[in-house]
């Protein structure tokens, strides 16, 4: 099968398209003729092993995980003899990362618990996009956001692609949406269901007055101490991406600002779970979230989709495109 390898960490240059042996299940596997993938931040993090301690997870000298991409969606080929809940044939999607990734390849291999039925009135090119994103955003905001109907919350980086399901998401929830994104995609957020729109380049969220019961920050862009100041009473800031800088912020500093002023600071690492993957099913079936697509690249051209995302001015989710062979 073809699939983007890389062998040492380092820039996009370093992936190749290249024939590779197809994977074999094991007994609590299924095996997945790959449709659609999409390109998430944790792509280019692995690749470049930014921040270094990635290393320690991913191997400290070369890659332990030769294939990136973790978002994936397609048709089952086979299961293994332990695998209950899928059979030949299902349209499935999902979350590699906890499997040993694998997505930018014609197929890979799953643990049935990473995956689950795709929502049949919903493209192969959407259901790859949601896996990361929408996970991410959905714990976010319920989980560590404890998100209710009526608050005030503010999105920043609400034109990416965890922005544009975190405003979906929190909607659907019931709370009154600002979204912070830059003048070209102030529209399409609005069209998403913002209830306000903030360009950045014109107005400072943190320094306008206004406050928010919950801020998250799909692009850190403030350090923590801004985002403290613009949360009402009791509000909760729940980080989920920005600069390496701005992680550490979160992580290190967020515990002891949280124990001054009522505020608590937060960050999330979405842990993929079949349970957030049907929630998310019923939401995209019945049209309360719909994906964003920006751009979608070839298979071969996966170098190019990172350095696109890797500079940080993606509409929504960009999309891997892979040719289906009547032979394989």
């Amino acid at each position: 099968m073809k699939a983007i390898v890389f062998e040492k960490y380092g820039s996009p240059d370093l992936l190749k398209y290249l024939d590779v042996e197809k994977p074999i299940p094991k007994e609590d596997e299924v095996l997945v003729k790959i449709h659609a993938a999409s390109a998430n931040a944790a792509d280019w993090h692995l690749l470049r092993a930014d921040p270094f301690p990635v290393r320690f997870m991913t191997g400290l000298f070369k890659p332990k995980y030769k294939i990136l991409g973790c978002d994936i969606s397609g048709v089952v080929e086979s299961v293994g003899k332990n695998v209950h809940q899928f059979r030949s044939g299902d349209m499935v999607f999902g979350d590699l990362s906890v499997c040993g990734w694998g997505g930018f390849a014609e197929y890979a291999c799953a643990r049935e618990n990473a995956m689950s039925l795709k929502p049949k009135n919903i493209s192969f090119e959407d259901a790859a996009s949601v896996p990361v994103a929408a996970v991410t955003a959905l714990q976010g905001l319920r989980d560590k956001g404890n998100i209710r109907s009526g608050q005030k919350v503010l999105i920043n980086g609400a034109s990416g692609g965890v922005g544009t399901f975190a405003v979906q998401i929190a909607k659907y929830f019931g709370a009154e949406v600002t979204g912070v994104c830059s003048t070209g995609k102030a529209d399409m957020v609005r069209s998403i269901g913002a209830d306000h729109v903030i360009d950045y380049t014109k107005e400072d969220f943190t320094k306008n007055g206004k406050q928010y019961d919950l801020i998250f920050a799909a692009n850190g862009f403030h350090p923590i101490s801004a985002y403290k100041g613009a949360l009402s009473s009791n509000g909760i800031y729940v980080m989920a991406g920005g600069s390496t800088s701005q992680m550490f912020q979160a992580m290190l500093l967020g515990p002891w600002l949280s124990k001054t002023g009522g505020r608590t600071m937060r960050n999330v690492m979405a842990k993929p779970n079949a349970k957030d993957l049907i929630i998310m099913s019923q939401l995209l079936e019945t049209g309360k979230v719909v994906p964003v697509i920006d751009r979608r690249y070839p298979l071969c051209d996966v170098a190019d989709a990172i350095r696109y995302l890797e500079e940080g001015h993606a509409k929504g989710k960009v999309i891997i495109t892979v040719e289906q062979k009547s032979q394989q």
